[in-house]
């Protein structure tokens, strides 16, 4: 009944459907024929999502935001049968816009909260991020300090001691190696 509302929706604009159909999905997020449709959205052989209902598409309000957000990214309209939404049309575009900002403020909300998390990590005395690479003894610190006065740059005394620029430029404590590794 659907792909036929579908196939008739399209005839009537004058479109070439291209079916994709997920058998026995239900709730799970990896979902192979939606998957398809993606890619050929991102390759551009799709100018139009047209989907039955916002749930046959997605199946979270997250996943139908990044689904909508890369339609009008890429300038894919997208047109929901029974929800009446057809970015065609102005209506549906201003719809469009409304999702956007609610995936702006799901975002926005995520990183206040990733931020909160974070503070209080540190608060409470936990070590936020990346563990350092490796770590330095004192025989190898004073080695990296003589290569620097005998004029070895950050960039080479990480590679040769197989850690980062900004590692090199800590141990070092130097306001100018920390420019130099920033430029």
């Amino acid at each position: 009944m659907q792909e036929q509302e579908l196939r008739d929706y399209c005839e009537r604009r004058g479109w070439t459907p291209i079916l994709y159909r997920d058998h026995g999905s239900g709730a799970k997020q990896d979902r192979p024929a939606l998957n398809l449709m993606l890619a050929d959205l991102r390759k551009r052989k799709i100018d139009v999502v047209v989907v039955w209902a916002l749930d046959r598409l997605a199946r979270s309000l997250r996943q139908l935001l990044a689904i909508s957000e890369a339609c009008h990214a890429l300038g894919v309209d997208l047109v929901c049968l029974k929800q009446s939404i057809d970015s065609t049309a102005p209506a549906g575009r201003l719809m469009f816009q409304v999702l956007g900002a609610i995936a702006e403020f799901e975002r926005e909300l995520l990183r206040e909260r990733v931020k909160a998390g974070m503070a209080q990590a540190k608060r409470a005395g936990k070590r936020i991020g990346r563990p350092a690479l490796r770590r330095f003894g004192p025989g190898e610190m004073q080695r990296i300090r003589t290569l620097r006065t005998q004029g070895a740059s950050v960039r080479k005394l990480a590679k040769d001691f197989e850690t980062t620029q900004w590692m090199i430029a800590k141990l070092l404590g130097s306001s100018e190696v920390a420019e130099s590794v920033a430029a």
